[in-house]
């Protein structure tokens, strides 16, 4: 096997692997920077495999073959991952900006599977913008931090400063 072999990845392109990764990276870096669920891997990972689903489904040939409904049992599957970072707890659901991420990283791997590399770099940008951005606004402006905002937040610090606080070291 030669080289040029091992790293050939055909009928996938390492342009679209890369945009992927890139994405996936650029969002998750802004998450598990601010520790919040679905970090650098698992962004990665739902881009890539969204990607991966889809450019699969585009090679299939026959009379039966429909690919929105790939795109729709991916929104579907994603939709379980998403349902899995929301936590209710004392009235308060948390988790919902995470499960969103996701719906949203699985967008990104849809447009990265049509070949739009470029709008899905452009887009992961402004996801990235919307996810600090509102945060900013919300600390400059506490009219933004009424009501369920503000219930959530608290509740959050708690969970996140109660959970790192019993978990045992890890070397």
């Amino acid at each position: 096997m030669t080289l040029f072999e091992f790293v050939d990845v055909s009928p996938y392109s390492w342009s679209a692997i890369g945009t992927a990764a890139f994405c996936g990276a650029l969002i998750g870096a802004e998450r598990q920077l601010r520790g919040k669920p679905v970090g650098i891997r698992t962004s990665v990972l739902i881009i890539l495999g969204t990607y991966l689903f889809l450019a699969s489904a585009f090679m299939l040939h026959g009379d039966v073959i429909d690919h929105s409904r790939v795109v729709g049992q991916i929104i579907t599957g994603i939709g379980f991952l998403g349902a899995g970072v929301m936590l209710a707890k004392d009235g308060a659901v948390v988790g919902v900006t995470s499960a969103a991420t996701i719906w949203v990283l699985a967008a990104i791997g849809v447009m990265i599977a049509t070949e739009h590399l470029a709008a899905a770099i452009k887009l992961s940008v402004l996801v990235v913008g919307i996810l600090y951005g509102v945060d900013v606004l919300e600390a400059q402006f506490k009219s933004l931090s009424k009501g369920v905002h503000r219930q959530v937040k608290n509740y959050s610090k708690r969970y996140y400063r109660h959970t790192k606080s019993t978990e045992p070291e890890q070397d």
